[in-house]
């Protein structure tokens, strides 16, 4: 199942999003896929045929200012979570979703699952891939660094700090066939740097943990939290103690697996996606 590529102009801001459609119609949800940190959707490229293929529609933006998306000037969008709030909101309203299943990873990937609170009528189900969900949850100082004063400046501009943060992160080695993929936006504009290094100076993640932390405690919503056991920055505990908490919540430990689970365990990871976002369209 092919994977297309789209722009779409939502207000002043172009998104770029991937998606992958099955063949005749469905009765499945569609599936959202946000990643995260400092990746772009070309790290679900393994997850969304094999979604198409069991009928669910699997769409993947980029991020504003991430990837192939518009990376606006700092003075023309916020880049706070609630700026990529606003944003994804009219993203997931210009694609006309109604309800789907949300996959999240990684740090943006919380933002995801501020809008699910925010937005529980839209949302079926939801699968949570090492993302920060606890306010234990710290910024890695490999990603920290991006964001220093002076530093961070020249840092950002590097595109071989995607390398070595992917890599990083995942533990193993990332093809330089892919690398290419997650360098091209560093090596055709400074605008990449630039957005980058935004976000991580106006993350917030303190406040984002706060509310995830009490907001998921009172939901009912039906969640499947699948975690690398060797991810560097988010250790297992974490996860352990947020679904405890939760109503509904079930996690599946992976062994030898780091902080992006989908860049080289995407087959380990479907087992169970699978089967979880298999839902009707009522």
């Amino acid at each position: 199942m092919s994977i297309t590529e789209n722009k779409i102009q939502v207000g002043s801001l172009e998104w770029f999003y991937r998606e992958a459609l099955p063949t005749g119609k469905s009765e499945l949800l569609p599936v959202l896929l946000l990643h995260g940190l400092p990746s772009q959707s070309y790290s679900w490229r393994n997850i969304m045929p094999a979604l198409a293929n069991q009928g669910t529609r699997a769409i993947a933006p980029d991020w504003i200012g991430f990837g192939f998306s518009s990376k606006p000037d700092k003075r023309d969008f916020a880049y706070t979570p609630d700026a990529f709030l606003t944003a994804l909101e009219e993203f997931i309203k210009s694609i006309e979703l109604e309800r789907f299943s949300l996959v999240v990873q990684g740090f943006l990937g919380s933002i995801g699952l501020q809008y699910a609170l925010r937005h529980p009528e839209h949302i079926a189900n939801i699968a949570i891939l090492n993302t920060p969900i606890s306010s234990r949850a710290k910024l890695p100082w490999k990603i920290q660094q991006m964001g220093l004063p002076f530093a961070g400046d020249m840092i950002t501009q590097d595109p071989l700090l995607v390398d070595r943060t992917l890599e990083g992160g995942c533990r193993y080695v990332i093809a330089e066939e892919h690398l290419n993929i997650y360098r091209k936006p560093f090596l055709k504009s400074s605008a990449a740097g630039r957005s980058l290094l935004a976000t991580i100076r106006n993350l917030q993640l303190s406040s984002a943990m706060t509310e995830i932390e009490s907001g998921f405690k009172q939901s009912q919503q039906e969640i499947l939290v699948l975690w690398g056991m060797i991810d560097p920055w988010l250790p297992i505990d974490i996860a352990q103690d947020f679904v405890n908490s939760l109503e509904n919540g079930s996690l599946i430990k992976l062994n030898n697996v780091g902080h992006y689970p989908q860049e080289h365990y995407s087959e380990t990871i479907l087992e169970d996606l699978l089967p979880f976002v298999r839902v009707k369209n009522n």
